[in-house]
């Protein structure tokens, strides 16, 4: 196919995509078009439940079996709909994050209904992958889909501008309380700051150094932050409470019970952690040749992944996973959100080499 037949499809298909609203708990519709889609291209797929769609092979047989991964679901809009495709760039919500990976997805199962292939290939799209993970459809979907966990490599299709990356962070979530005694703020010596104590508490967070861990030859950096705080209840009452929201993520090879535990060590000596949420670090395939056939298929450059993604959710189901999509990172969950044309392009190309070879 002409690349340039090649490019107006997959514009077409990523502005079409972006054109169908789906944020978190809004992809039913999303979900029944690209089953539709490849259903009238005569691609085999089926509806898989609660908003997922599987297509091609969904189970490993006698060759190796990849399993391409993409997310159905977007952030909330932010004033970025209806989409556009200007001067080779697809805008609207989710371009970047991920409907431009999800149209190499549709584009590509459409592509190879029919062709021989050197591996077994399936496609799975899912939703509510931008909420915490404890609400996410892919867990759900790999307990169910037992052939999904026979794969020999999954790669999920998030944006990382073509780039091979390799793992996650972990991806901890708390709140942090703390507490005093209310009282009349012109007679503060009666009561005990509960302001005045976060103050000192956060602080000393924020001292904790960002720390560089290498796994498998890549670097990865631990990081915690606060990320909201609230407290007070009148200009003329000393607070006896405030709250702050904690933000901690780990790197591949840190124990979550290790993680949490490390947390609470800088944490609770000013004050009460409740984990709230604890999304698993993805682990570092090691040894994998798929993941080398993807990078001589043209993909690169290997790098580590400062972020969660659903590779984690892939690893504790015990598949080999890596990240790898056209998007921008730098693009994901702004107002601005678009992907290059051409880097959908170059997304489709290099699968196709990897699984036509």
């Amino acid at each position: 196919m002409p690349a340039s037949t090649l490019a107006d499809r997959l514009a077409r298909r990523a502005l079409e995509l972006v054109d169908i609203r789906s944020e978190s708990r809004g992809e039913a519709e999303l979900a029944a078009h690209v089953l539709g889609v490849l259903r009238d291209a005569g691609v085999p797929a089926r509806d898989a439940g609660d908003t997922c769609v599987l297509a091609g092979t969904t189970a490993r047989g006698d060759r190796p079996l990849v399993l391409l991964a993409g997310h159905l679901d977007t952030v909330p809009a932010q004033g970025n709909l209806p989409g556009r495709v200007e001067d080779g760039v697809v805008h609207g919500l989710g371009a970047a994050d991920m409907k431009g990976a999800v149209a190499v997805m549709v584009e590509l199962a459409i592509a190879l209904a029919g062709r021989p292939t050197a591996l077994d290939v399936g496609f799975v799209w899912f939703g509510r992958e931008e909420l915490p993970v404890s609400e996410g459809a892919l867990t759900p979907l790999l307990a169910r889909e037992p052939g999904l966990r026979t794969a020999d490599l999954a790669i999920v299709m998030e944006p990382t501008a073509n780039a091979i990356q390799l793992g996650c962070l972990g991806n901890l979530n708390a709140t942090w309380t703390f507490h005093g005694r209310a009282g009349h703020s012109a007679r503060p010596w009666l009561a005990d700051n509960a302001i005045h104590r976060a103050a000192k508490g956060i602080g000393a967070l924020a001292r904790v150094p960002w720390t560089v861990h290498e796994v498998g030859g890549l670097e990865y950096r631990e990081v915690v932050s606060v990320t909201t705080i609230s407290g007070g209840i009148a200009q003329n009452v000393v607070p006896g409470e405030a709250v702050a929201h904690v933000n901690y993520r780990y790197p591949p090879g840190l124990a979550p019970d290790a993680a949490e535990a490390r947390l609470r060590g800088w944490c609770e000596p000013y004050g009460t952690v409740e984990i709230v949420g604890h999304a698993p670090s993805g682990p570092v395939p090691e040894g994998n040749p798929l993941v080398d056939a993807l990078a001589a298929a043209g993909a690169g450059p290997v790098e580590a992944k400062q972020a969660w993604t659903p590779v984690a959710e892939f690893g504790l189901a015990g598949v080999d996973a890596v990240n790898f999509g056209p998007g921008d990172p730098a693009f994901a969950h702004r107002a601005d959100e678009q992907v290059e044309v051409g880097a959908l392009v170059t997304a489709h190309e290099v699968l196709e080499r990897l699984l036509c070879r």
